[in-house]
């Protein structure tokens, strides 16, 4: 059984033009995401940590970071207080 490349895949899948809708239509929520792991990280803060700092359960966090929750503004703004950090948000 031969494995195809991951990004030989993606392109393929994108070029269906309703996928690639789909596709990016999640772009802002991963982007997200990936700030405030890449965030965390830089911080050297755990997921534990984090969620201790933000009351709340590491579970939560471990949702929300795999992209399994989708926050509310209050969610948001508790991470952005328990990393020392800001939350903006825009309309472009």
């Amino acid at each position: 059984m031969k494995f195809r490349d991951f990004n030989e895949i993606k392109k393929e899948l994108l070029s269906d033009p309703e996928v690639k809708k789909e596709y990016d239509s999640l772009g802002p929520k991963f982007d997200l995401i990936r700030s405030i792991i890449d965030k965390r990280i830089e911080k050297n803060i755990s997921q534990e940590e984090l969620a201790s700092r933000m009351g709340t359960k590491q579970s939560a966090l471990s949702r929300f970071e795999s992209g399994n929750y989708n926050p509310s503004l209050a969610f948001m703004q508790k991470v952005a207080q328990a990393l020392d950090s800001k939350l903006e948000i825009r309309l472009r």
